[in-house]
């Protein structure tokens, strides 16, 4: 059988990165927390369910709150500029609510109901709470860096504003994707790198920015979060679509059930070939059909094996190491404690490694 993750034939040693994980766990949530604490009733209840923190009763929960990849990457970044990680907490926390802001309105957009195990905010709580509380978040993480009252803090706010314009046009591009019948590879890597990738830029610069780093090194850094978004999203779409539910927490064949447009879908149309074709074909009737929604799991992993057949999933895990080996040249332009490349190394590994 073919792993769900193809994008690397070799398992990551995780013990470090997993340490790493936890640290910028640690250091973030009591931060984070205290940010959500703020927010009027009943947003802050609603808010702590979509972190995990509480079930839908309210009662406390130890939920999935994510990998925490951002916070552990703003951490390191100040480590990487010669500063103490808890330098880089303010920005750890700030991105990890836009973050949150956007998957609260992507649910819904998406009309996904699991995240992260369980039923998603606009299924428990409504839509209308799901972008309060999504606006609430994307609030607070300015109010957090601003706070801090330091013009580092006005240069890593400049980042973040910047990198959640480009999260949100990345959305939309995603959105408007989904109603076209072909998207060129070259516009799909756009709009992934505006969505995920720009975030994960702005994580990866953020910390180094409060920690008093040039704009040079600041730059750099967000070279290496910018790629390493890219071959995130390249893992994201393989999981999309061959993830295990169990691993995910989503549907199977989850990207081919909301129509979108992901990498191996359009790498495989673009492919040409019999299988290529014959995707082309069930994809432009998909759109047409009125009986979409009631399509069978046989009907969905028939146009997975034809966007396997057509190439599309192999592309996609090349890109996705390819990508990996450019956010890793960028790594090697800053000067840094040798410890803290090694570090951001091994969570490069492990984004492009994961089932979930």
């Amino acid at each position: 059988m073919t792993p769900a993750n193809p994008a690397f034939d070799t398992v990551a040693d995780t013990t470090d990165v997993t340490a790493l994980l936890e640290r910028g766990r640690a250091l973030s949530t009591p931060v984070l927390r205290a940010a959500v604490d703020r927010l009027a009733p009943p947003m802050d209840t609603v808010a702590a369910y979509h972190f995990g923190w509480i079930d839908a009763q309210g009662q406390p929960a130890d939920g999935d709150g994510g990998k925490a990849v951002r916070p552990a990457l703003a951490l390191l970044s100040a480590e990487a500029a010669g500063a103490a990680a808890e330098a880089g907490v303010p920005g750890a926390v700030a991105v990890e609510l836009v973050h949150n802001f956007s998957l609260l309105h992507d649910d819904l957009m998406d009309g996904d109901e699991q995240r992260r195990h369980r039923d998603t905010v606009w299924k428990v709580h409504g839509p209308a709470q799901a972008i309060l509380v999504g606006d609430a978040l994307f609030a607070l993480a300015n109010e957090v860096l601003l706070e801090l009252g330091t013009v580092v803090a006005g240069r890593a706010t400049r980042r973040l504003t910047a990198a959640s314009r480009k999260l949100i046009d990345g959305q939309a591009q995603d959105i408007s994707y989904e109603h076209r019948e072909r998207v060129t590879v070259e516009e799909c890597l756009e709009m992934e790198g505006n969505k995920t990738g720009a975030l994960l830029a702005c994580a990866c610069s953020i910390g180094a920015v409060l920690g008093g780093a040039d704009d040079r090194t600041a730059d750099t850094l967000e070279a290496y979060g910018y790629h390493l978004g890219l071959a995130f999203q390249a893992v994201d779409d393989l999981l999309g679509i061959w993830g295990d539910p169990e691993s995910t927490g989503k549907q199977t064949w989850s990207d081919l059930r909301q129509r979108k447009k992901s990498l191996p879908v359009v790498a495989a149309l673009a492919a040409g070939g019999p299988a290529s074709e014959r995707l082309g074909e069930l994809l432009a009737a998909d759109a047409k059909s009125s009986d979409f929604d009631s399509f069978s799991e046989e009907e969905f992993a028939a146009r997975a094996a034809l966007i396997e057949e057509a190439g599309g999933r192999e592309w996609t895990a090349q890109e996705a190491r390819r990508q990996h080996a450019v956010a890793i040249e960028a790594l090697h332009r800053v000067d840094m404690p040798q410890t803290v490349r090694a570090q951001l190394t091994a969570l490069a590994d492990f984004v492009v490694v994961r089932k979930r």
